[in-house]
This record gives structure tokens, C-alpha cells and sequence, in this order.
């Protein structure tokens, strides 16, 4: 088979429907945090530039609950 051949048998998948994983995040109420800290680590692939998005992303985390909800602990 061919590499032209095996491409063309990938199956197409619809970006615009959530997958699990964004389901899991929307329920959070923190996607918006979340997408700021991943961006932030895209860019500069190092998480010390990136601690004001973490903190905007725990604090949020802890005030909508999910601490209690996901049995985290702080370490």
C-alpha cells in the first residue's frame, strides 16, 4: 500500500463537535483559563513564563468547585 493509499483510508473527523476531552473541560467552567494556559505554553514550551495563566486556571478551578467535585488535593 501505498502512502497516498493509507492517507486517503484515515477517517475524516468533524472538528467542530466537542470530543470527550473538551466535554470534560467545559464542565469545569474553566475552558477559557485552560485554552490561555495551553496557548501560553505553545508558544513559549516552558511552564515558568506561564504561572499567571496556572494561577488564573487553579483559582478558577477552586472557585467553580472542581477541587470537591475531583477529589484534588493541594500539594
Amino acid at each position: 500500500m501505498s502512502k497516498a493509499e493509507s492517507k486517503a483510508q484515515v477517517p475524516q473527523v468533524d472538528d467542530d463537535e466537542p470530543d470527550d476531552w473538551d466535554k470534560r473541560i467545559f464542565s469545569t467552567g474553566c475552558a477559557d483559563e485552560q485554552l490561555k494556559m495551553n496557548d501560553c505554553y505553545y508558544e513559549t514550551r516552558d511552564w515558568r513564563v506561564c504561572k499567571k495563566e496556572m494561577e488564573a486556571f487553579r483559582e478558577c478551578w477552586k472557585r467553580q468547585g472542581n477541587d470537591q467535585r475531583t477529589a484534588t488535593k493541594d500539594a
